[in-house]
């Protein structure tokens, strides 16, 4: 855990990048969910700002 963080202080890319990918399998679990309007609303933004992170954080050195 403690790598996790020191990665996401010093902007490395792996700690980024799963950091990302869990922020688009929220928006997608937003998405699919039948239960919470408010989630399917915002479900198209998280997505897109955790793919849009994606891309950013692709260009981060290991």
């Amino acid at each position: 855990m403690t790598r996790f963080v020191t990665g996401l202080l010093h902007l490395r890319r792996g700690s980024w990048e799963m950091l990302a990918t869990v922020v688009i399998a929220i928006g997608v679990f937003m998405l699919m969910q039948p239960f919470v309007m408010w989630a399917y609303t915002y479900s198209f933004i998280t997505t897109l700002v955790g793919t849009v992170m994606f891309i950013v954080v692709s260009h981060f050195q290991e």
